[in-house]
Protein backbone atom coordinates (compact mmCIF):
# COMPACT_ATOMS: atom_id res chain seq x y z
CA UNK A 1 0.00 0.00 0.00
CA UNK A 2 1.29 3.43 -0.85
CA UNK A 3 0.21 4.83 2.53
CA UNK A 4 2.53 2.48 4.41
CA UNK A 5 5.47 2.41 2.01
CA UNK A 6 8.67 2.93 3.97
CA UNK A 7 7.30 1.49 7.22
CA UNK A 8 9.51 -1.05 8.99
CA UNK A 9 9.80 -2.71 12.35
CA UNK A 10 12.52 -0.87 14.27
CA UNK A 11 12.59 -2.53 17.68
CA UNK A 12 10.80 -4.56 20.29
CA UNK A 13 11.25 -3.65 23.96
CA UNK A 14 11.39 -6.10 26.83
CA UNK A 15 12.09 -5.38 30.50
CA UNK A 16 15.00 -7.20 32.09
CA UNK A 17 15.78 -7.76 35.75
CA UNK A 18 19.56 -8.24 35.49
CA UNK A 19 21.27 -6.27 32.74
CA UNK A 20 24.57 -8.18 33.13
CA UNK A 21 22.90 -11.56 32.57
CA UNK A 22 20.92 -10.14 29.65
CA UNK A 23 24.05 -8.61 28.07
CA UNK A 24 25.72 -12.03 28.25
CA UNK A 25 22.69 -13.78 26.73
CA UNK A 26 21.94 -11.41 23.86
CA UNK A 27 25.55 -10.43 23.19
CA UNK A 28 27.77 -13.46 23.80
CA UNK A 29 25.31 -16.34 23.53
CA UNK A 30 23.10 -15.09 20.70
CA UNK A 31 25.90 -13.13 18.99
CA UNK A 32 24.03 -9.86 18.68
CA UNK A 33 25.88 -6.55 18.56
CA UNK A 34 25.34 -4.13 21.44
CA UNK A 35 24.69 -1.02 19.41
CA UNK A 36 23.85 1.54 22.06
CA UNK A 37 23.21 1.95 25.75
CA UNK A 38 21.81 5.03 27.40
CA UNK A 39 21.21 5.67 31.08
CA UNK A 40 18.34 7.84 32.27
CA UNK A 41 19.28 8.79 35.86
CA UNK A 42 16.15 10.84 36.48
CA UNK A 43 13.96 7.85 35.64
CA UNK A 44 16.38 5.31 37.14
CA UNK A 45 16.49 3.09 34.07
CA UNK A 46 18.76 2.16 31.16
CA UNK A 47 18.01 1.25 27.56
CA UNK A 48 20.31 -1.13 25.69
CA UNK A 49 19.81 -1.93 22.01
CA UNK A 50 21.01 -5.17 20.40
CA UNK A 51 20.84 -6.10 16.71
CA UNK A 52 22.32 -8.42 14.17
CA UNK A 53 24.48 -5.88 12.36
CA UNK A 54 26.11 -7.19 9.18
CA UNK A 55 29.88 -7.43 9.59
CA UNK A 56 30.54 -4.87 6.87
CA UNK A 57 28.38 -2.32 8.74
CA UNK A 58 29.88 -2.79 12.21
CA UNK A 59 32.75 -0.45 11.36
CA UNK A 60 30.21 2.32 10.74
CA UNK A 61 29.01 2.24 14.36
CA UNK A 62 30.55 5.31 16.04
CA UNK A 63 32.71 4.99 19.16
CA UNK A 64 31.17 8.07 20.79
CA UNK A 65 28.09 7.18 22.87
CA UNK A 66 25.97 10.11 21.66
CA UNK A 67 26.84 9.40 18.03
CA UNK A 68 26.03 5.70 18.55
CA UNK A 69 22.62 6.77 19.87
CA UNK A 70 22.01 8.76 16.69
CA UNK A 71 23.31 5.92 14.47
CA UNK A 72 20.82 3.57 16.11
CA UNK A 73 17.90 5.50 14.60
CA UNK A 74 19.33 5.28 11.08
CA UNK A 75 20.19 1.56 10.96
CA UNK A 76 17.86 -0.32 8.63
CA UNK A 77 17.43 -3.40 10.79
CA UNK A 78 15.44 -4.54 13.79
CA UNK A 79 16.60 -4.19 17.39
CA UNK A 80 15.78 -5.75 20.71
CA UNK A 81 15.58 -2.96 23.28
CA UNK A 82 16.33 -4.13 26.80
CA UNK A 83 14.91 -1.85 29.47
CA UNK A 84 16.54 -2.26 32.86
CA UNK A 85 14.85 -0.53 35.79
CA UNK A 86 17.61 0.12 38.27
CA UNK A 87 17.53 -1.93 41.43
CA UNK A 88 15.43 -4.81 40.09
CA UNK A 89 18.53 -7.02 40.07
CA UNK A 90 18.74 -6.52 43.85
CA UNK A 91 15.06 -6.74 44.67
CA UNK A 92 13.94 -8.93 47.54
CA UNK A 93 12.33 -12.28 46.84
CA UNK A 94 9.02 -10.39 46.57
CA UNK A 95 10.02 -9.40 43.02
CA UNK A 96 9.19 -12.44 40.94
CA UNK A 97 10.50 -10.99 37.68
CA UNK A 98 8.62 -9.83 34.63
CA UNK A 99 5.72 -11.68 33.05
CA UNK A 100 6.95 -13.42 29.89
CA UNK A 101 3.48 -13.68 28.36
CA UNK A 102 3.54 -17.47 28.06
CA UNK A 103 1.65 -18.19 31.29
CA UNK A 104 -1.79 -17.03 32.32
CA UNK A 105 -2.77 -14.42 31.55
CA UNK A 106 -1.20 -14.99 28.14
CA UNK A 107 0.00 -12.03 26.14
CA UNK A 108 3.41 -11.47 24.57
CA UNK A 109 4.67 -14.71 23.03
CA UNK A 110 8.29 -14.70 21.92
CA UNK A 111 11.11 -13.23 19.88
CA UNK A 112 12.51 -15.32 17.02
CA UNK A 113 15.99 -15.56 15.57
CA UNK A 114 17.03 -17.50 12.51
CA UNK A 115 20.25 -19.49 12.47
CA UNK A 116 22.03 -21.68 9.90
CA UNK A 117 21.67 -24.83 12.05
CA UNK A 118 19.00 -25.04 14.76
CA UNK A 119 20.41 -28.26 16.24
CA UNK A 120 23.95 -26.90 16.65
CA UNK A 121 22.64 -23.64 18.10
CA UNK A 122 20.49 -25.39 20.69
CA UNK A 123 23.29 -27.81 21.59
CA UNK A 124 25.64 -24.87 22.19
CA UNK A 125 23.08 -22.92 24.24
CA UNK A 126 22.27 -25.99 26.33
CA UNK A 127 25.99 -26.46 27.11
CA UNK A 128 26.04 -22.82 28.27
CA UNK A 129 23.22 -23.55 30.72
CA UNK A 130 20.40 -21.89 28.78
CA UNK A 131 16.97 -23.34 29.60
CA UNK A 132 15.53 -25.25 26.64
CA UNK A 133 11.74 -24.85 26.47
CA UNK A 134 11.30 -27.04 23.36
CA UNK A 135 14.05 -29.11 21.73
CA UNK A 136 14.19 -29.14 17.90
CA UNK A 137 12.61 -32.59 17.56
CA UNK A 138 10.13 -32.38 20.46
CA UNK A 139 6.43 -32.04 19.78
CA UNK A 140 4.76 -31.94 16.39
CA UNK A 141 6.72 -28.99 15.00
CA UNK A 142 10.12 -30.42 14.08
CA UNK A 143 13.28 -28.47 13.35
CA UNK A 144 12.58 -25.44 15.51
CA UNK A 145 13.24 -24.78 19.16
CA UNK A 146 12.39 -22.45 22.01
CA UNK A 147 14.84 -21.33 24.69
CA UNK A 148 14.44 -18.95 27.62
CA UNK A 149 16.46 -15.81 28.19
CA UNK A 150 17.52 -14.89 31.77
CA UNK A 151 14.10 -13.31 32.43
CA UNK A 152 12.14 -16.26 31.05
CA UNK A 153 11.20 -14.64 27.74
CA UNK A 154 10.93 -17.28 25.04
CA UNK A 155 13.26 -17.08 22.07
CA UNK A 156 12.27 -19.17 19.06
CA UNK A 157 15.19 -20.61 17.12
CA UNK A 158 14.35 -21.24 13.47
CA UNK A 159 16.40 -22.24 10.46
CA UNK A 160 17.53 -19.40 8.20
CA UNK A 161 16.30 -20.62 4.87
CA UNK A 162 18.68 -18.24 3.10
CA UNK A 163 21.74 -19.77 4.79
CA UNK A 164 23.44 -22.95 3.77
CA UNK A 165 23.18 -25.47 6.58
CA UNK A 166 26.58 -26.61 7.80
Amino acid sequence: MAETQGYRLHHTMIRVKDSVASDNFYGRLLGMTKVAKKDFPAGKFSLTFYAYVPEEQRATIPDDDEKRWEWLWTFNGAFVELTHNWGTENDSSDFKGYHNGNHEPRGFGHLAISVPDVYKCVERLEKEGVKIIKAPDAGSMKGLAFVADPDGYWIEIIRDRNATQQ
